[in-house]
């Protein structure tokens, strides 16, 4: 027996693809720019230049169709991801703020990357995600 979806369903399944593949070509053009800069082009400023140019487009691309997302969802999905985000740009700032101070006195023996700030921030939305989900529903 087949069950017909709504109209929002359908459509919030196509901006979900849709976000997919911005958030793929983005994280793909991220790693042309940084591998390719010091393998494929072997440094040329001007194809530097325009792979961060393609990567930015791509990342404003992403941004945009997951607010478009935002509007398809419910209250309490709006609700939860907005309390993740939330919880996530405070940490991230607090934390990277600490990280940051801890390479400039030296109390950590390596450079602060921005890769692990990212890192934290993404396995910091991913927690707040799934808490938010199991305490609202």
């Amino acid at each position: 027996m087949e069950t017909k979806q709504s109209p929002l369903k359908v459509r919030r399944k196509a901006v979900l693809k849709r976000l997919s593949i911005w958030t793929l070509c983005w994280v793909l053009t991220e790693a042309l720019v940084v591998f390719g800069h010091n393998t494929l082009w072997e440094g040329s400023r001007a194809l530097t230049i325009i792979g961060v140019v393609i990567n930015l487009i791509f990342g404003i691309g992403m941004v945009f169709t997951y607010r478009n997302l935002m509007g398809l969802l419910d209250e309490l999905e709006r609700k939860i991801q907005l309390e993740s985000m939330g919880l996530t740009l405070g940490l991230t700032l607090v934390v990277g703020i600490a990280y940051s101070v801890m390479d400039i006195t030296n109390l950590i023996p390596v450079d602060a990357e921005i890769g692990m700030l990212v890192f934290f921030m993404g396995f910091c939305y991913i927690a707040c995600m799934l808490i938010n989900k199991r305490r609202y529903q």
